[in-house]
């Protein structure tokens, strides 16, 4: 939320928060509860501690609501609070569905130039196999997808399947477009729906950070398993994740290093508190410089959706080994996906793929950063080795945990360097 739409109102909330109106003594405003440590980034922000209890004042719109803890006010992040009598469960999905009310998200996704190129490149290279034929379109938000099947692909018929309730839109959209006749809409999960019939191709846009993030994947996996036909397609048909250890050098002078001197006072008894803050979790919206990557990027996961199960996908780990190309301050590790829509028949090429890293096109995914708390210093030659495990949160099951370990071995001979680390994505 800019600091722009933070500020509109302010002074009409505040007077709301501070009078002595009669909603607080008569227990209306709602009492939720913090799951999870948020500092604030602006001055009108309230800070959060996990098991923080605060009273909603007003619900500003999806991301943020003003809030009351104690005599302070503020907003406060949706995505960092829960009603004390939600169900813990459904509300996991309640929060992820709701997400794709907002119209920031479907803009996000849609002005994905390549994103939406390799889309319609793969329905269009491989329309002969697409025509007459029937698509399932899982968590299809707009859409677009669907509707590319039918305009490029020439698909008989289209079960489009959203969760959330942007779906009545979609259905605005499928009859605006005259596309009703070929598009069934449907609101709800793909677990509860019932299809027809079966379908011969299941496309879905179900990446997120770190590839796996908010976990739609497992609905995809679902919907192939009860609806695709035997010799069916999934798309994408395959997917990488991508590691390289990088600098980030002007990120940790700006995080980090700038609390060792504040207008020429001594204000490094902060550098462990900013290190904690800023680097605890990855940042998701990172964009990498080709120049910082250190080493030549390795694939640590690989998965094919024809065959992939959901109990593969509870931890994953992987082993690199990565030698240094060029001298430089190592910070951390960044990484990003790839997704390939393997032609009809399965596997033949050439294929379309779209790739999220630093080589190609921005998308609205970026690169996520894992940044070490403290850059060490590599030469050319150097070895990193170690390994990343990535577990599912057996309590927050749209989430993750990516556990970093290595060792840097110097060729000058110097003592090897070790770091570890657990990163949350994002609880």
């Amino acid at each position: 939320m800019c600091h722009e739409e933070m500020i509109q109102g302010n002074e009409s909330l505040q007077k709301e928060c501070t009078s002595e109106s009669t909603d607080e003594e008569d227990g209306i405003l709602e009492e939720v509860m913090a799951f999870a440590d948020f500092y604030p980034t602006e001055d009108n922000q309230l800070c959060l501690q996990k098991g923080d209890k605060v009273l909603i004042v007003s619900k500003n719109n999806a991301d943020w609501w003003w809030a009351r803890k104690g005599h302070s006010c503020g907003y406060i992040p949706t995505n960092h609070i829960t009603s004390l009598s939600r169900d813990e469960a459904g509300w996991q999905d309640g929060e992820y569905f709701s997400s794709y009310n907002s119209m920031k998200l479907h803009h996000e996704m849609l002005q994905d130039k390549a994103r939406n190129v390799a889309y319609r490149s793969a329905i269009m290279q491989n329309h002969q196999h697409i025509q007459d034929k029937v698509v399932l379109d899982v968590g299809c938000g707009t859409g677009i997808l669907s509707m590319m099947s039918v305009k490029h692909g020439k698909a008989s018929k289209v079960f489009a399947v959203e969760a959330s309730g942007f779906a009545e839109h979609t259905q605005t959209l499928i009859e605006a477009n005259g596309m009703s006749d070929k598009i069934q809409v449907f609101d709800g999960k793909i677990e509860s729906v019932q299809l027809s019939h079966k379908v011969d191709l299941i496309i879905s846009e179900w990446m997120g950070t770190f590839l796996l993030f908010e976990w739609m994947i497992e609905s995809v996996i679902f919907a192939r398993d009860r609806w695709l036909k035997d010799g069916g397609v999934v798309w994408p048909s395959h997917a990488g994740l991508y590691l390289v250890p990088c600098c980030a050098g002007e990120l940790y002078k700006n995080k980090v290093s700038f609390w060792e001197s504040v207008e020429d006072f001594d204000f490094s008894s902060l550098v462990p508190l900013a290190k904690d803050e800023f680097f605890s979790s990855p940042l998701y919206n990172h964009v990498m410089k080709q120049e910082d990557s250190l080493a030549t990027p390795q694939q640590v996961f690989q998965l094919d959706m024809k065959t992939v199960t959901r109990q593969d996908l509870e931890e994953v780990s992987h082993t690199f080994h990565f030698t240094i190309s060029k001298a430089g301050t190592m910070h951390g590790f960044a990484s990003w996906f790839q997704v390939d829509f393997a032609g009809f028949p399965v596997n033949s090429k050439p294929f379309v793929f779209l790739n999220t890293g630093p080589d190609y096109p921005l998308t609205h995914w970026k690169q996520t950063l894992f940044m070490m708390d403290s850059p060490i210093t590599v030469e050319q030659g150097d070895t990193v080795e170690g390994a990343i495990t990535i577990t599912r949160n057996k309590e927050w099951r749209r989430h993750l945990e990516v556990h970093l370990a290595l060792s840097v071995s110097s060729v000058s001979g110097k003592n090897a360097k070790t770091f570890t680390k657990l990163f949350p994505i994002w609880r």
